[in-house]
C-alpha cells in the first residue's frame, strides 16, 4: 500500500495533541485589527477544539497526525 500524502494547508492550520484531540486557531485575528478591542484580539490567541462534525474530514487530511 502506498504512503498517504498530508494536506499541507491542513498541516499548518491544525495541531494534534498528545491525547489525539485536534486543535485549531480562531479566525479573524489579522483582518481589520484596528477597530477591534484589545480584549477581542486577546481572545483570538487561544486555540480551540475542532467541532465533532469536522473531525473526520480533518483526520483524512492528516493521515499521520
Amino acid at each position: 500500500m502506498p504512503k498517504l500524502k498530508t494536506h499541507k494547508g491542513a498541516k499548518s492550520r491544525f495541531h494534534i495533541t498528545g491525547s489525539g484531540k485536534i486543535m485549531r486557531v480562531k479566525v479573524g485575528k489579522s483582518h481589520l485589527r484596528r477597530r477591534k478591542s484589545a480584549r477581542t484580539k486577546r481572545l483570538f490567541d487561544k486555540t480551540i477544539l475542532v467541532q465533532p462534525s469536522d473531525r473526520v474530514r480533518v483526520k483524512r487530511l492528516l493521515p499521520y497526525g
